[in-house]
């Protein structure tokens, strides 16, 4: 082996995730309605998580990796369903509301038979008041705490329960911030977190087809995260953004559990939908 060829092929593969991703999300971008410039941007991004994850070319860390990953996804799924039965009973009982709002979320995380019945179990060991919660949390902490997305992601998962459960109401909403803060979640992004999931419920029951309304567009400013009087170039900024921090892909990369991709889906589908909303009423092309 030549003097240095193992370095010049460790640049090179770690280089691979970046360009291929660059050159999908150019092609993919003009279908998508987002032009192959966003496109490309978006990619790279996507790629640079792959360039650093798992597997990635022939690093000889490949397998500690993937390992590392199955541990984040491991400690993810069981963690979300511990905690909800753990904020399901933090008022001191768990009514059947609450149930169904565990079961609608299971749903909507299009979970298999398998991991719908651990989910269960996981609910049900977490809402006994003996159940350690404060040790799997700081188990969350320690496998995810270099992945704030995934820690956000978490948290809505938890707050949509909460939401449908009891309104997330009295010891429920008290217990919750408290255990998003621990996350390093702070009181005011927790207050626009609730306030999204109430904008994509009042999307999802106003449906498709439903003509275009000043809270309709209200709420898809408040998806993008800016102010209604925000310039062109900044909302774009904002929806790229938006767009990064969410896309699957990447919160795949850094350890979501396979079975729980298809909310994050969803969420990059109400970006695009916010943002061609605004775009509509300010006639931007």
């Amino acid at each position: 082996m030549q003097p240095g060829s193992g370095w010049v092929k460790k640049m090179s593969t770690n280089w691979t995730g970046k360009a291929l991703g660059g050159v999908m999300g150019a092609i993919a971008g003009r279908p998508l309605g987002i032009g192959p410039l966003l496109g490309a941007a978006i990619g790279v991004v996507i790629g640079h998580q792959f360039d650093r994850g798992p597997g990635a070319g022939q690093n000889p860390h490949g397998a500690e990796a993937r390992a590392r990953l199955q541990e984040v996804n491991a400690v993810f799924f069981r963690t979300t369903f511990y905690v909800m039965g753990h904020l399901a009973k933090s008022d001191g009982r768990v009514t059947e509301t609450e149930i169904k709002a565990a079961r609608l979320v299971m749903q909507q995380l299009r979970l298999s038979g398998s991991e719908v019945q651990f989910a269960i179990e996981c609910f049900t060991r977490g809402k006994d008041p003996a159940f350690p919660v404060e040790r799997a949390l700081t188990e969350l902490r320690t496998a995810c705490g270099d992945r704030p997305d995934l820690l956000r992601f978490f948290i809505e998962i938890e707050m949509r329960a909460a939401l449908h459960g009891n309104g997330m109401q009295g010891p429920v909403r008290q217990r919750l911030t408290g255990i998003a803060q621990g996350l390093g979640i702070s009181g005011l992004e927790l207050a626009h977190m609730e306030a999204l999931i109430r904008a994509y419920g009042r999307r999802a029951e106003s449906g498709p087809t439903a003509p275009p309304s000043a809270q309709r567009l209200a709420d898809a400013y408040e998806v993008l995260e800016v102010a209604q009087d925000v310039s062109n170039d900044e909302l774009t900024l904002a929806y790229r953004r938006q767009m990064s921090r969410n896309h699957p892909d990447k919160l795949k990369a850094n350890g979501l559990p396979e079975s729980m991709l298809e909310m994050a889906k969803e969420k990059t589908q109400q970006i695009q939908q916010a943002y061609e909303s605004i775009k509509a009423a300010r006639g931007m092309r």
